[in-house]
């Protein structure tokens, strides 16, 4: 059996494991949000070092991959099956726990994200998706375009260097998905 320890995962901000803990989460849960949030990480260090122009708020990005999931506290039954009432859910636990809306927005947005979403919304709906080597093509392309219009280059060196990017982060998805497996979802 694989030891829980064996990836090595960044911590979760201290006052979402606080949170967390006061919503009694699932082990599977925060085993998510820690996994999304390690890729947040990498994400996030990997663009910010590849634009350098780039600006935004590296800090809304690593709390929003840790508590995107959260109103699955409420809503357990979509921690192993498909639904989305977590997500307004999710917005108004944080609010309630006085956090601030630009930070609850991560709770109820992180499924969706278009032209019109900024670049933490969309590095937070790509760690969702990249921590287990799912690529959405429209979501990248949109990062694809901030990061080009930043001064990252052609369209063409930017897409090459996102497709790195991530395809080095799907390359530990399957210990991330067995991982994930170790925990209940109870």
């Amino acid at each position: 059996m694989r030891d829980r320890n064996d990836l090595r995962l960044r911590p979760l901000p201290d006052e979402v494991t606080l949170l967390l803990a006061e919503l009694a989460a699932p082990p599977r849960l925060v085993a998510h949000l820690r996994l999304v949030h390690d890729v947040a990480v990498r994400l996030a260090d990997g663009v910010a070092a590849y634009c350098p122009g780039l600006a935004f708020d590296r800090a809304a990005v690593l709390f929003g991959a840790a508590t995107h999931d959260i109103g699955k506290t409420v809503h357990r039954a979509e921690l192993s099956a498909p639904g989305s009432a977590h997500e307004p859910a999710g917005r108004e636990l944080l609010l309630a726990a006085g956090v601030p809306p630009q930070l609850a927005r991560f709770a109820a947005g992180h499924a969706q994200w278009g032209p019109d979403s900024a670049v933490e919304d969309l590095l937070v709906s790509l760690a969702d998706k990249a921590w287990k080597n799912r690529r959405v093509p429209d979501l990248e392309d949109l990062l694809v375009t901030a990061l080009a219009r930043a001064g990252g280059g052609e369209r063409w060196e930017v897409f090459l260097a996102l497709d790195e990017l991530l395809t080095a982060i799907g390359d530990g998805a399957e210990e991330r998905l067995a991982y994930q497996a170790l925990f209940a979802t109870a």
